[in-house]
């Protein structure tokens, strides 16, 4: 299995999180691909190659234009204006009120934020649009004919939608990789997001089309972060109706009941004909995760990649999430086991 990845994640180096009412070291950090990076090459994984650059024209695509240069151009417009801190929303566009861009970037950057968790910094823009050319060359990947495809995604990007960041993500990777294999000849490609949050940025862009078919196995919204999407009766529209499936799960849940429900994903995306799965990996399903709640022990990911795999669809696997615990690197190493074997 080749693995993507680019030491342009670097760049993305967030000094400040809004977590229970203070400013935090940030969750998602470096340190993160460089614990999964050390895992995967110690496990065999020793095919690792840089990404070669796209361009914007398939991101395009899937985000707004508006949005995109907001994002090129955010940091340079924040600093203009001499704030002290790293860039985070202060204001919304609340219901019943207008949904106009602003000018000045303090109004701008709310309107395009969908949390306020996660701020802007120096060099965020340059990391997203590296992560976008790691999964878009596993995507090529397996266009020239291989099977599976690991791309080492930093910042992640299920939590971005048409035209919003948030949840640590600035552009859709796993949209775009979709797109991609879309543009060159698929004509039905599935998304099957295994992170513990609902990929609220991925239904977005996806909940009207009729060539993508998109599963979400995450904590119930009631309960878990991104909360205002991902219950079981959102499905689709338009084109896309039916083609949208989410399965919210409680506090607690374990391996048993998470495992049904991809099941349940894995038969649909079957039923649906898809010619192969974006695998929006997150393993903050595990059971020691600070910021999550489900019961996912280590031997379960080489299950979960065995079981994808099973579908006999190539597979591109794309980082999403899995936070502050040296078991991350197993984990995503455990998913590719399972995957090749």
């Amino acid at each position: 299995m080749r693995v993507f990845y680019s030491e342009k994640h670097k760049l993305r180096d967030a000094k400040t999180e809004l977590h229970g009412g203070i400013l935090v070291k940030p969750f998602e950090g470096p340190f993160r691909a460089e614990w999964i990076l050390e895992a995967v090459q110690q496990a065999g994984f020793t095919d690792v190659v840089a990404p070669t650059e796209h361009g914007l024209e398939t991101a395009l695509k899937v985000h707004d234009a508006g949005y995109l240069e907001f994002l090129r151009t955010c940091w340079e417009r924040w600093s203009a204006e001499d704030f002290p801190g790293e860039a985070i929303p202060t204001a919304f566009p609340y219901r019943r009120g207008q949904q106009r861009v602003p000018n000045n970037i303090d109004g701008a950057i709310g309107y395009y934020a969908n949390s306020v968790e996660t701020s802007i910094s120096n060099g965020t823009y340059e990391a997203a649009i590296s992560s976008m050319d790691v999964a878009l060359s596993g995507a090529d990947w397996l266009k020239a004919g291989n099977r599976f495809a690991f791309s080492l995604c930093r910042p992640p990007g299920h939590h971005a939608g048409i035209d919003l960041f948030g949840g640590y993500c600035f552009i859709n990777n796993a949209a775009v990789a979709a797109q991609h294999m879309l543009d060159n000849g698929a004509k039905k490609v599935a998304i099957l997001d295994v992170d513990f949050h609902h990929g609220n940025g991925t239904q977005d862009i996806t909940y009207n089309r009729g060539d993508i078919f998109f599963a979400s196995l995450h904590g119930d919204p009631v309960d878990a972060f991104p909360y205002f999407l991902g219950y079981a009766d959102e499905t689709g529209e338009g084109d896309g109706e039916g083609l949208n499936a989410n399965y919210p799960m409680p506090p607690g849940t374990p391996w048993d009941v998470w495992s049904a429900a991809l099941s349940d994903a894995l038969k649909r995306i079957h039923d649906y004909g898809a010619e192969a799965i974006v695998l929006s990996l997150g393993v903050d399903t595990f059971e020691k995760d600070p910021i999550s709640f489900f019961k996912l022990t280590s031997d379960n990911y080489v299950t979960m990649g065995s079981m994808i795999a099973a579908t006999g669809l190539p597979v591109l696997t794309l980082m999403e999430g899995g936070y502050g615990v040296p078991e991350i690197g197993l984990n995503v190493t455990n998913v590719l086991k399972g995957l090749e074997a």
